[in-house]
């Protein structure tokens, strides 16, 4: 895209590709599964225009970054460190964040973990979840929503790779981008994705063309998916690593922005969360929450000039 340049930095013992545009305060972005940096192609040229310096990392086993294969080293210590040592690598003034999904939650872990590297935090579709003193994520799910819960199925290395490979790459993500059926998730072993006896190819929504997925495409094809699968698999790690942070709050800046049509928030007991109280008391400086109508998961994509627009209102004021 016009403008933005890529480079390879660095960190944490692994090579780090980014994309950034931009001089000024840095954003910082951060993607989710199964994306890259260019989920965020629309927010970089805005905000760069707007005078900031935006930088999108592919994330530890994504695109051109590094991808250690073990599972173990795709802890939330292992992400935030390599984030950390990216921020040094700008000269390790504080920066502002914006992540979506699995991005999302990493944000949470590096504002818990060294809340004097973020400015304040934009932080789309995935809520900041305390962690449950007695019990394991995975345990968690399974009791709460079954096995066929998309995180839980995506646990065992290798299995959920070849429903994925016994498929077209393009259909998989234009399924994954375009599934705004209510929460929770579940993917059935018959048909997990729901591309068995396809007569045609799913269409693209109005908000993705051609060229755009073919980019995630070939990257995809190029990778696979386990890189960013292992994120999934050291949910339970990161549950053992946190005992620490039990009971923490998070004290940052904060304002989260949902889509009304998105997997996550209409998952059982999410809205409560978030309206209810529970949001508001462990990250007691959220300044505001936006659900935005008729928009599901990837609203960065689908909503470009919207979610820009609240990410720079928000931004702004600090």
């Amino acid at each position: 895209m016009e403008g933005i340049e890529h480079r390879t930095v660095k960190v944490n013992g692994i090579n780090m590709h980014v994309a950034e545009k931009g001089d000024g305060p840095t954003i910082l972005f951060l993607h989710g599964f199964p994306e890259l940096w260019y989920t965020w192609r629309h927010q970089i040229q805005a905000l760069a225009a707007l005078g900031y310096h935006c930088i999108a990392p592919d994330l530890r086993g994504y695109g051109d970054t590094d991808a250690p294969p073990s599972p173990t080293s795709y802890t939330c210590l292992h992400v935030v460190g390599d984030l950390v040592a990216l921020i040094d690598s700008l000269g390790g003034e504080p920066v502002y964040l914006v992540a979506h999904d699995w991005g999302a939650m990493i944000g949470w872990y590096l504002c818990m973990f060294r809340p004097e590297k973020v400015k304040a935090y934009a932080c789309i579709s995935v809520p900041h979840r305390p962690r449950h003193p007695k019990m394991k994520p995975t345990v968690a799910m399974k009791s709460f929503f079954g096995e066929e819960y998309y995180m839980c199925r995506f646990q065992e290395a290798g299995v959920i790779e070849a429903e994925i490979k016994s498929n077209k790459t393009a259909e998989f993500l234009k399924r994954i981008l375009t599934d705004k059926r209510p929460g929770p998730p579940c993917l059935p072993k018959s048909d997990p994705f729901r591309l068995k006896g396809l007569d045609s190819p799913l269409p693209l929504p109005p908000w993705l063309s051609e060229e755009e997925l073919k980019y995630n495409v070939d990257m995809f094809e190029k990778t696979g998916f386990t890189g960013g699968l292992n994120y999934y698999r050291a949910l339970d790690l990161n549950w053992e690593l946190t005992a620490a942070w039990s009971g923490a709050e998070v004290k940052v800046p904060v304002i989260y922005v949902v889509g009304d049509e998105d997997m996550v928030y209409t998952t059982p007991g999410l809205k409560e969360y978030v309206h209810g109280g529970g949001f508001k008391k462990d990250v007691p400086l959220l300044q505001q929450v936006i659900v935005m109508e008729g928009v599901g998961h990837f609203l960065n994509q689908e909503k470009p000039q919207e979610s820009t627009a609240i990410i720079y209102d928000f931004i702004k004021n600090f």
